[in-house]
């Protein structure tokens, strides 16, 4: 609507001061044409807005104007306080920061949407973390951030999975991604974009050489690169067909919602509801195992495979006769 795009206008030069048409019209996905028509209409009721063409030319409000609508509907105002429950301002320690900013929120919005905006804060909750997914390591974000909001380049010593001992680097920040309860460092080395998990980083020192990021690369831009790059390998995916008892279906899409791409329940009338998946390697179809008899594995033929050398290996060992007692001593002779 217009009105609320005039006031997305308002609110934003306020925010921002000069702001070139062409961002306003990209940000609020209509013409320049339109911001210019709506600029003279703001101007018309009275907004003190001016635009300067030119090569640095953009549009302003007068110096010193402010306004204290706030502009929130009720389903805004529901979204901020459901916002609250994401968890990742503890991390970033800005937990008692965010109770106060919501409190001058709260204060500021129309009184008819304060009801529904605090309800929101105590009937949605917001989990980001993944069922069975473990303890999480501490994660210390104090100099990541420092880097982030500076602007200033990173050593790291960073272990990868697998290795024994860390690697050095020298990282150009452009900024944190908190993905399913994990946090990562976005940031360029030598020019190409890298993933940096924060629980694995061994330590961080910032550097006094201001960042070296790609013109032009925001962080969105950076994390939508490395986000494909990690979802969109070709040939490592191992897509698997099981069955899965219907009593514990519920348990099942839980523990394996990770893996879980389809659920193929028709009819509901038999025992065993067909389910497909798809893990990163083939070795990984060992997680069916946990199911025991409840579910059955169907094909590809080397995921049973898979399987069945894991059983065997497991059998195997419990069919050697211990060497010690039951409490780990000697065995009784």
């Amino acid at each position: 609507m217009k009105s609320d795009r005039l006031l997305s206008i308002l609110l934003l030069l306020q925010t921002r001061g000069r702001v070139p048409a062409r961002e306003l019209a990209g940000r609020l996905e209509v013409s320049v044409r339109t911001i210019y028509r709506d600029v003279e209409a703001l101007s018309a009721s009275g907004v003190p807005v001016y635009a300067e063409r030119g090569r640095h030319g953009g549009i302003e409000l007068l110096a010193g104007f402010r306004t204290d609508v706030t502009g929130l509907t009720a389903d805004e105002s529901r979204a901020l306080f459901i916002l609250a429950a994401q968890g990742a301002h503890a991390a970033l320690g800005l937990d008692t920061a965010l109770g106060s900013a919501l409190r001058k929120v709260m204060a500021a919005l129309p009184a008819p949407h304060r009801p529904a905006a605090e309800v929101a804060s105590r009937r949605v909750l917001v989990d980001a973390t993944r069922w069975l997914s473990g303890p999480q390591q501490a994660v210390d974000l104090e100099v990541l951030q420092d880097a982030v909001f500076s602007d200033r380049r990173l050593r790291l010593r960073y272990r990868h999975s697998g290795d024994q001992e860390p690697s050095a680097y020298t990282v150009d920040p452009y900024g944190l991604v908190a993905k399913a309860g994990v946090w990562y460092l976005v940031a360029d080395r030598r020019g190409a974009p890298r993933l940096f998990r924060a629980d694995r980083v061994r330590s961080a020192r910032l550097l006094d050489d201001p960042v070296r990021r790609r013109p032009g690369v925001e962080l969105a831009d950076a994390w939508e690169v490395l986000r494909r790059q990690v979802e969109d390998r070709p040939g490592d995916g191992v897509d698997v067909t099981v069955r899965v008892r219907r009593e514990r279906l519920d348990m099942f899409r839980r523990m394996a919602a990770a893996q879980l791409t389809e659920v193929c329940d028709d009819d509901g009338a038999s025992d065993w509801v067909t389910a497909r998946l798809t893990y990163p390697v083939l070795r990984a179809v060992r997680q069916l195992l946990g199911f025991s008899d409840q579910v059955e594995l169907v094909g590809p033929p080397e995921a049973r495979a898979e399987l069945l050398r894991a059983v065997r290996s497991v059998t195997a060992l419990y069919q050697q006769p211990r060497q010690d007692g039951p409490d780990g001593g000697p065995a009784a002779g």
